[in-house]
């Protein structure tokens, strides 16, 4: 673990993996709720670093973190939200030779995997989501498409996401949803945000 103090009231931590991410994540949120943390105005997960914004003294802070014993982020820790899938991406074929496996035999791979909300960006609404083993991770497609349509179930290195809006894209895209993953009238507005779990299901019940 790594703090950078930025700015006058901003501390990055700076972490080894996702997985660290995600408990660190985890251990802010519960401590903030605890009353244990003190003034902070934001926590935002990335990649591999947690930025924590409006601390009041972000160097003390930053000393007092890096002595945590922070836990492992349980399996069933966090709420769970499940999004049925229909598995007619265009890259469904592709996604399954890099596998090595059948098409039929990709929705069961993927519906096997709890993933996590490690982080969001890209477009409101979008998370990036972590739990397929490393034997599925897959490149991202060569020449990206102009276009990806909305709801579109994707694959790109060690992350899954589902494109809230059309945009242009290059991840490999395996089926599609018509759940909404970003509106602005509801509470939340994203269906996904950090430390949520994800469970995709095929769509006819099968998955």
């Amino acid at each position: 673990m790594r703090t950078y103090v930025v700015g006058g009231e901003a501390l990055l931590i700076e972490l080894d993996s996702a997985d660290e991410v995600a408990a660190l994540h985890a251990e802010l949120l519960r401590r903030r709720d605890a009353g244990g943390l003190g003034p902070v105005r934001d926590l935002v997960p990335a990649a591999r670093t947690v930025l924590l914004d409006g601390v009041r003294d972000p160097a003390a802070l930053g000393a007092r973190i890096a002595r945590w014993e922070v836990p492992p982020l349980a399996p069933a820790q966090g709420p769970q939200v499940t999004v049925p899938v229909r598995y007619d991406g265009p890259d469904l074929a592709e996604v399954a030779r890099l596998w090595g496996v059948a098409p039929r035999e990709v929705p069961g791979i993927v519906g096997r995997a709890v993933f996590r909300v490690a982080f969001c960006g890209f477009a409101p609404g979008f998370g990036y989501l972590t739990g397929l083993p490393e034997r599925f991770h897959v490149p991202r497609r060569g020449t990206p498409r102009t276009a990806v349509p909305a709801g579109s179930l994707a694959l790109a290195g060690e992350y899954a996401g589902v494109y809230p809006r059309s945009s242009p894209g290059g991840w490999q895209l395996i089926g599609s949803t018509d759940a909404v993953l970003w509106d602005p009238e509801r509470e939340p507005a994203a269906l996904f945000a950090p430390g949520v779990r994800v469970r995709f299901t095929q769509e006819d019940g099968r998955g």
